[in-house]
């Protein structure tokens, strides 16, 4: 076809308009890409041990989650007190860019529940065993709400005094008995790993059993999972079942002891990541 000199002008605007039009098609494409990529944006894994544990606690959990492709980051939980604790986590989150699944076993829970108040970038709470306290709870307070804990404060644990520099006694760090500890934390974990466990604890201050959760809980306003070792003799099963349903969570059982983490990891990590599934 043969196209006079009068008619290439409006040859020429037509062409100029096509490749305009794919332009503009193309820019839509890749906004388009970018909202569904940043909806891909996987969220940080924040894992918070309780007492008489450190971060290495979360070690295996720690590791599939790193295998299937998130950053787990395992908080040094200091276990000073609730609300000094919970202030330590919260200031490491402010920290963390981007969406964030908030975990806790066992007091970190009550740490967790008070620490993501207020913070929307915690889009998910995950309980492994733990205490989820409302407003006035305490550790002590949910530990004898349901009978059934093994550990007894008269007999299980050691108390070691806390002076204040002019030699009184502020305080005292608790640990668990050695000897007690595999029987009541570790039931089904190997025999050299719980003696391990057991002379790597840390303490927690006596005075944070009775400390009571201040401010409004998180779970009230985030979403939450729960699992529950249903051969756990330090927090009863039924008293972690009652506290999970008042916080509406989503409730795995397990067979597994307090530490279920070490004794379960996969199932731990599934729980984990079925929450941040949900959080996309």
């Amino acid at each position: 076809m043969r196209t006079s000199k009068k008619s290439l002008p409006l040859a020429v605007a037509a062409l100029t308009a096509g490749v305009l039009a794919l332009g503009v098609g193309s820019a839509t494409v890749s906004s388009a890409q970018t909202t569904q990529d940043d909806a891909k944006v996987k969220p940080t894994i924040v894992l918070v041990h309780g007492a008489w544990a450190d971060g290495s606690s979360w070690s295996a959990v720690t590791s599939k989650l790193q295998s299937a492709g998130y950053t787990a980051d395992v908080v040094a939980n200091p276990l000073r007190g609730l609300a000094s604790d919970a202030q330590y986590v919260r200031d490491l989150l402010a920290t963390i860019p981007g969406p964030v699944v908030l975990v806790g076993h066992s007091y970190g829970g009550m740490v967790t529940t008070s620490a993501a108040t207020g913070n929307p970038n915690v889009k998910a709470l995950v309980y492994v065993d733990a205490f989820i306290p409302d407003q006035g709870d305490s550790v002590g307070s949910l530990a004898a709400a349901v009978p059934g804990s093994e550990l007894d404060p008269n007999s299980s644990i050691v108390t070691v005094p806390i002076h204040d520099a002019g030699g009184n006694v502020v305080n005292a760090d608790v640990y668990i008995k050695p000897n007690q500890f595999a029987g009541l934390f570790a039931g089904g974990i190997p025999t050299k790993q719980a003696a391990v466990l057991a002379a790597t604890q840390r303490p927690l201050t006596a005075s944070t059993l009775s400390e009571t959760l201040a401010g409004v809980p998180a779970w009230k306003t985030i979403p939450s999972w729960d699992l529950i070792g249903t051969a756990d003799k330090v927090l009863p099963p039924a008293g972690q079942q009652i506290m999970a349903q008042r916080a509406g969570a989503h409730i795995t059982m397990v067979d597994a002891p307090h530490l279920s983490m070490i004794s379960d990891p996969d199932a731990v990590t599934g729980v984990i990541i079925d929450a941040a599934g949900a959080t996309s």
